[in-house]
């Protein structure tokens, strides 16, 4: 099976993928982005989160057909060509990344909240985030990180 897709507004046409594969097999083992992670294989961590026309899916349980003719972002492009996206810059500095796994996800999550409500709660991020599983820092941390983007967003837009 052909898929064409636009993955981080490059358009890209993978060859040979079979029905049952994702868009997660797809993404990682055929684009050549591995930023988006394999854990659960269930939707149910979050670790592979990527925006599917503008909304957050987990890639795990999208089948590469169905990303056929449509827009696909990666945790890799959120970043530009100056560097790192804000919120990536905002979970070092907050020491939000421990072992990594979770983070792709999270920031994609993390991402789409402030693209959406702007300076949102910590009830509102807490919500946003709940689908996202993080076994190493007690989610505080990334708190802090959504925190301190979103405030640095809202000094930048004045």
């Amino acid at each position: 099976m052909r898929v064409r897709m636009t993955v981080n507004g490059r358009p890209e046409t993978v060859d040979g993928a079979w029905e049952g594969e994702s868009l997660l097999y797809v993404l990682r083992e055929r684009v050549g982005l591995p930023g988006s992670k394999n854990a659960c294989e269930q939707g149910e961590c979050g670790s592979c989160t990527v925006y599917l026309d503008g909304v957050p899916v987990c890639a795990c349980l999208v089948a590469a057909g169905q990303a056929e003719g449509r827009d696909v972002r990666t945790v890799e492009g959120l970043a530009g060509d100056e560097g790192l996206h804000p919120l990536q810059e905002a979970f070092v500095e907050a020491g939000a990344v421990q072992c990594g796994f979770c983070t792709p996800g999270l920031l994609v999550q993390a991402h789409d909240l402030i693209e959406r409500v702007g300076e949102p709660s910590d009830a509102e991020i807490r919500e946003a985030l709940a689908g996202n599983l993080c076994r190493c820092t007690g989610y505080e941390k990334i708190l802090d990180a959504v925190r301190l983007a979103a405030a640095r967003r809202k000094d930048e837009a004045r």
